[in-house]
């Protein structure tokens, strides 16, 4: 199991990506719209570096909704390959089977 402050880091950073979104999203494009002027563009781009880090979106980092895990995620099922293996074998997840050969 991970560390709980690292999960609820985590938490708190994509919360931070949602309400910071649609203001970063304007922001962006204003900087890499070439035809507004180069001081709006760079006053912008001053304005975007104010805003708070965690806000942006690839600061959140995958982890497995079971047991927190960073590394070894599966991106479509959200579990890391552990959690994978024990609920698959508990059969718990419908259609996957262990191999064996």
């Amino acid at each position: 199991m991970a560390k709980t402050s690292a999960v609820e880091k985590n938490k708190r950073r994509a919360k931070l990506a949602a309400q910071h979104a649609a203001k970063r999203a304007r922001l962006k494009a204003i900087v890499m719209d070439q035809k507004i002027s180069d001081e709006d563009r760079f006053a912008a781009t001053l304005k975007l570096a104010e805003m708070p880090r965690n806000g942006a979106k690839n600061r959140i980092r995958l982890r497995c909704e079971v047991s927190g895990r960073a590394r070894g995620n599966y991106r479509k099922l959200k579990l890391s390959r552990i959690a994978l293996r024990d609920l698959a074998s508990a059969g718990q997840i419908p259609g996957m089977v262990k191999s064996s050969w």
